[in-house]
């Protein structure tokens, strides 16, 4: 009986118009009220803040014209090493001699600049095509070093020229000298094959590591110069280390991508 006397004050009152309405109580409101207040900031810093972003890539420090493979023209035995690591070269200078059945023939530097690495010993037998020497397009020693970082080619888009990049070099440790400075001067337009970067670098060894994830595309890197610093240029450190850098010097580098706003992450 009880449970049917409710069912008939239902079926009088459907509405329960005449209950009165309750409010939410004191820690509801407060929660709502928090949910809000947090809501509101988000979109505010959506739509107004900026999110900043760094591309890694790994790279070497080197001059801006690159290095070449010279390679012996001829087969035979080297009877002379005309030039030593480090030494500079003119164009058409010979830099070894190998003796043929024809004679000796002398193996000449293609373009002017310094002898990096020399693989090719007295006594050594070469065949024609032979690496015998790498030599970096250079002249002048007080040319200043560059850094070529590789990058994934579908990321060209997202960098810019003038972009400050921080260069972490492996002979000056981090957490003793901080990081190499540098900004962005050049970005390739097409991706790099592996040969080409070989053809740049001089070197198949990095050629074949900056290409292993795909052909890259490669970002010049001028490094800002200080004459407070051994090295001759600026590093997060007071003085950087206590010693020149060298050509050839493999380097990781971070490069400073534009900041964006988190509602562009949202817009097609």
């Amino acid at each position: 009986m009880q449970f049917r006397q409710k069912a008939l004050s239902k079926l009088q009152s459907p509405e329960e118009l005449d209950v009165p309405v309750r409010f939410a109580r004191p820690p509801g409101r407060l929660v709502l009220a928090v949910t809000v207040v947090v809501m509101a900031a988000a979109g505010y810093w959506a739509l107004t803040g900026t999110v900043a972003a760094k591309l890694s890539a790994p790279g070497v420090l080197t001059h801006a014209e690159g290095s070449y493979l010279l390679q012996s023209p001829v087969a035979g035995q080297v009877t002379e090493v005309l030039v030593g690591e480090g030494r500079t070269v003119s164009p058409g200078a010979p830099v070894l001699t190998v003796r043929t059945d024809q004679g000796d023939r002398p193996v000449r530097a293609v373009a002017g600049g310094r002898v990096t690495t020399l693989f090719a010993t007295m006594g050594q037998v070469v065949t024609t095509g032979a690496d015998v020497a790498t030599v970096e397009r250079v002249t002048d020693p007080d040319a200043p070093l560059v850094a070529v970082l590789y990058l994934p080619g579908d990321s060209a888009a997202t960098l810019r020229v003038g972009a400050s990049v921080d260069l972490g070099v492996q002979s000056a440790p981090r957490d003793r000298f901080g990081v190499l400075r540098g900004h962005v001067k050049a970005v390739s337009r097409t991706p790099q094959t592996r040969e080409q970067i070989g053809s740049f670098l001089g070197d198949s060894g990095l050629a074949a590591r900056f290409a292993a994830q795909g052909n890259p595309v490669a970002v010049l890197v001028a490094l800002d110069r200080s004459v407070a610093t051994a090295s001759g240029y600026a590093w997060s450190s007071a003085d950087g280390p206590p010693h020149t850098l060298d050509s050839g010097t493999p380097v990781t580098g971070a490069v400073h991508l534009a900041a964006q706003r988190p509602v562009d992450w949202l817009l097609p």
